[in-house]
């Protein structure tokens, strides 16, 4: 999502407002070439002020780094959090706005039970409630995604070390997610949590990258497509009658 430079000096313009401004430059330059590859002149450039400046109101470009990922990192977990808590809260909760169509379109447990029943919508409630915050968390930022994924940065900073603690947090609610979701299917084989939790945070990063490259899909309308693909694939998953693995390989969790 290409932050549109700024054409202003820095006279005139609030302090607030131009860190507000380098943040978002150094977030889209850091998430869409890296951390290695990112040029404190480019991040300039997008503002319409000098590199000295980024140096004087950030530091280093370590330092800009942090500043980027702090926000976006501590927002990703909190999100995550509170998804997963209100998925666990009861079966009301657990479908993103089930009870009526939101203004973009039908609820996403409309579409899901559309396409495979609702029993098949109720068993994805968690996953897809977990998917609409990250994507909400990241609407207007998508590429700050990667910035807690950098692999470039270098090892021993604060910034590897902050992205690694997000990251570690991140990873400890799938797993517990995942495993929490098999448990309530009666499956307990940690080898099954194992796997389900790699795919899991596979599929999750699949799919920011695919919305990143379709900037018109909003984040309603990429939960809404998310219910459509776990309702399908719930229906094309074998019955319990033909094999170990239930209808719906992440649980009968109720929406």
């Amino acid at each position: 999502m290409a932050t549109p430079p700024s054409r202003a000096g820095t006279k005139g313009v609030p302090r607030a407002r131009r860190e507000e401004q380098i943040l978002a430059a150094a977030t889209e330059e850091f998430g869409s070439r890296g951390y290695a590859a990112a040029s404190l002149p480019a991040v300039a450039a997008r503002v319409g002020v000098t590199k000295t400046l980024l140096h004087q109101y950030f530091g280093a470009k370590q330092d800009l780094y942090l500043a980027c990922l702090t926000p976006i990192g501590d927002r990703l977990v909190a999100v995550i959090r509170a998804a997963v808590a209100e998925g666990a809260a009861g079966p009301s909760a657990a479908a993103p706005s089930a009870g009526a169509p939101s203004a973009a379109g039908p609820s996403v447990a409309t579409e899901a039970a559309a396409v495979a029943g609702p029993s098949a919508a109720a068993a994805a409630g968690t996953p897809l409630l977990v998917l609409r915050a990250i994507f909400t968390a990241l609407e207007g930022r998508r590429e700050a995604w990667f910035l807690v994924y950098e692999t470039s940065l270098p090892p021993d900073s604060e910034a590897a070390r902050r992205a690694a603690e997000y990251r570690a947090a991140v990873n400890r609610l799938a797993a517990d997610g995942t495993a929490g979701l098999l448990a309530a299917a009666g499956h307990e084989d940690p080898l099954d949590a194992d796997a389900l939790n790699h795919v899991w945070q596979g599929l999750v990063a699949t799919l920011v990258r695919w919305w990143i490259k379709h900037p018109d899909q909003s984040p309603d309308a990429m939960a809404r497509r998310c219910a459509r693909l776990f309702a399908v694939a719930a229906a094309l998953a074998p019955t319990a009658a033909q094999g170990d693995v239930p209808g719906n390989p992440l649980g009968d969790r109720a929406d």
